[in-house]
């Protein structure tokens, strides 16, 4: 266990005896406890394996490279349809994790055997994702945001492709577009 991390499990929270069987069944696995994002996180030889975290309605073990499980018991959650690599095994209560021990067990050491073997989820380019026509006029007219936008990372290029296309009138596609034309051109993504 890492100090560091108690606060998380010492917090008053609707998970708190959830995050603690968590907490003992995933260090029971030989992964170091470090505090990532706010949340535990569990690494193998510094590479991310499993978080704990929790929402209003579940608390869950995320796996960052949950896509290359294999989810023998059908128990893995691709949390939105854009969400590539990471899945989670949600719970409501207490029961739900003893019950799910032995099977939580085998999806850790699952996920500990993709590190080993260094894989990694392949990940769909950024050409592969919906460029809103909108969006897509701007560039071509406007040389010095193509250059901003294709100087982004990937993943900075994906979050604004993801964020103008999810609007559902072009009305609305082009206000976020507008609004966002500055951030790109200074080289910022969606959240920074």
């Amino acid at each position: 266990m890492n100090p560091k991390v108690d606060w998380f499990f010492n917090k008053a929270t609707p998970w708190q005896k959830e995050y603690g069987l968590l907490r003992i069944i995933v260090l029971e696995s030989g992964l170091a406890e470090a505090l990532k994002w706010g949340v535990p996180c569990y690494t193998f030889q510094q590479k991310n394996v499993v978080l704990i975290h929790g929402f209003k309605d579940y608390c869950a073990l995320l796996f960052p490279k949950g896509a290359l499980l294999h989810d023998t018991e059908g128990i893995l959650i691709q949390q939105t349809k854009n969400v590539q690599a990471a899945r989670q095994i949600r719970f409501t209560n207490l029961r739900q994790i003893k019950e799910m021990e032995p099977v939580l067990r085998t999806y850790l050491y699952q996920a500990i055997a993709v590190e080993e073997a260094g894989l990694a989820v392949p990940l769909k380019k950024t050409e592969e994702f919906n460029m809103p026509e909108e969006f897509r006029g701007q560039l071509n007219k406007n040389r010095f945001l193509k250059k901003a936008f294709d100087s982004l990372t990937p993943g900075r290029q994906r979050g604004y492709l993801l964020y103008f296309s999810s609007a559902k009138q072009s009305k609305t596609r082009i206000e976020r577009i507008e609004k966002y034309i500055p951030e790109i051109l200074k080289g910022k993504g969606l959240n920074d």
